[in-house]
């Protein structure tokens, strides 16, 4: 009967689709709020303890030059979310800011540029593409992305635990309950924000145990508020006793920027965010998935040094968060897969936030129909190369940590940052100078000429928006850049030790 051969076709079919579906990993995401390159033990700290985030490095891969797309959070989040520069999505700026150059009330030189206030519809998200794929997807955490409608579950995400269009924990009672977030119920008294998600992400995964599942685990910490766990934050008071640490502080333009990595509340934070990743990481061991599970570890812009309580040190790195220096873009990153990943690997190659989209559809074989600008890193996760291509940014917008706009581009060991206020260009070798103290852009016209030009042509393809002159700037009243809308006012220390 021609029916049996059929029939054997299809079934062997179906369970080649399945063999398929069951080689494919589960992707489990950690992006961490304003955690800087340097807050993590692997990667220099000495003050704030991170055994579980080590732990990932020592059995996976450790990206020594890994980038944010931006130097504050909703630009990186769009991109990480889409795979595409900000400047694509329309989202270049922090989602709360005054948006129209023409509500612009503040004392500066340039008008901002306009931009979104949300993450449209039609751009394909990661939890879209896998969902397509035939992932179950999970979003855990701060969302930051747009107003209600356009949350987690309107984005591709099955289930939301948090994600609401607050760029933190604004509740009455912070990081602990009450958190009056519309998409996380409060669990009971003295409940601790971070390991809430960590639970909540813990038990999608054993839901979904038996198929491809994708967990975002987007943390609130280490942003402010800066609170900590009562006992955690004892903990680093008696350790920063203990080494002699006390607060000192340099300067990034206006801004006083901290110099030493001794905060207790803010290690207190740090070792909360820790503890969730262990929990989770336990969670897979547990489920006897962590084999085939391709675990992510980053963060969405520097660590927060010159303004909020300037709660960290990004040292060697030069500025942090809302800044073009490398404190304020480069960041940890951490990919785990035993399946694939050698353990212990370090890798050189610079890799950025768009990247990771790209990644997890090639390693569940998805797709997409949206222009991704984007390159998988699984060549490099397997121990093979990546063509060499030059990474941008282009913030054109005053944050609230003292930057001005301005744009940049990364080639080789080659960084040039480009400032619209004046149209200076800084240029940098990173490899000799990582703290970019010295600017080589007077004895080096041609290379200077040659980045303007790829930085110009890039600009262009991605639509980026300019700022622009301000025909209200007054050069006699004070700078809208200074902290306080203008006035320079004393640092206060908050640990209570005088500046050095």
């Amino acid at each position: 009967m021609f029916w049996k051969p059929l029939f054997a076709s299809l079934a062997l079919a179906v369970t080649g689709i399945a063999a398929a579906a069951e080689s494919r990993p589960n992707i489990v995401f950690f992006l961490v709020d304003d955690l800087g390159q340097r807050d993590i033990g692997v990667y220099g700290s000495t003050f704030y303890e991170t055994p579980n985030v080590d732990r990932l490095a020592k059995e996976g891969a450790l990206f020594t030059d890994a980038y944010a797309a931006c130097p504050v959070c909703s630009p990186t989040r769009a991109a990480v979310q889409t795979g595409r520069w900000p400047q694509r999505t329309g989202v270049t700026d922090y989602i709360g800011a005054a948006m129209k150059p023409e509500l612009w009330n503040r004392n500066t030189k340039m008008l901002p540029a306009p931009y979104s206030d949300r993450l449209a519809h039609d751009e394909i998200t990661m939890a879209e593409m896998l969902k397509e794929a035939g992932y179950a997807t999970f979003f855990a955490g701060k969302w930051h992305l747009g107003p209600e409608g356009w949350w987690p579950e309107n984005q591709g995400y099955d289930h939301n635990h948090g994600g609401v269009d607050r760029g933190g924990p604004y509740g009455r009672g912070k990081y602990f309950v009450p958190y009056d977030n519309p998409r996380l119920p409060d669990g009971p008294e003295g409940e601790h924000l971070p390991d809430r998600l960590a639970t909540e992400t813990g038990k999608f995964m054993e839901a979904n145990k038996d198929k491809p599942f994708f967990a975002f685990f987007s943390f609130y910490s280490v942003h402010t508020p800066l609170q900590s766990r009562p006992d955690l934050e004892k903990k680093y008071e008696e350790k920063r006793t203990r080494l002699g640490l006390e607060a000192k502080w340099g300067k990034e333009d206006t801004r006083d920027v901290r110099l030493v990595q001794e905060l207790p509340v803010y290690g207190g934070m740090v070792e909360a965010m820790d503890l969730a990743v262990g929990k989770v990481m336990a969670k897979l061991e547990e489920l006897g998935l962590a084999q085939n599970t391709l675990v992510i570890f980053t963060s969405d812009n520097g660590g927060l040094s010159t303004s909020e309580g300037s709660p960290t040190s990004n040292l060697p790195l030069r500025g942090g968060k809302g800044w073009m220096y490398e404190g304020g873009i480069r960041e940890p990153l951490i990919i785990r897969w035993p399946a694939v990943v050698k353990a212990g690997s370090v890798i050189e190659t610079p890799v950025s936030s768009p990247d990771y989209f790209v990644t997890a559809m090639d390693v569940a074989q998805g797709k997409t129909t949206a222009k991704v600008d984007g390159v998988s890193l699984l060549p490099l996760l397997r121990g093979e190369s990546l063509p060499e291509r030059a990474l941008y940014w282009h913030y054109p917008h005053y944050g609230n940590q003292g930057g001005a706009p301005g744009a940049a581009i990364r080639e080789g060991d080659w960084k040039l940052i480009q400032w619209y206020e004046d149209d200076k260009r800084e240029l940098f070798n990173l490899r000799e100078d990582i703290g970019e103290q010295k600017d080589l852009a007077a004895g080096n016209a041609d290379k200077v000429a040659a980045l303007s030009a790829k930085l110009t042509s890039w600009q262009k393809d991605v639509g980026a928006l300019m700022p622009i002159k301000n025909p209200n700037f007054d050069p006699g009243k004070p700078n809208g850049r200074l902290p306080g809308g203008g006035v320079a006012k004393k640092k206060k220390n908050v640990n209570k030790h005088k500046k050095k």
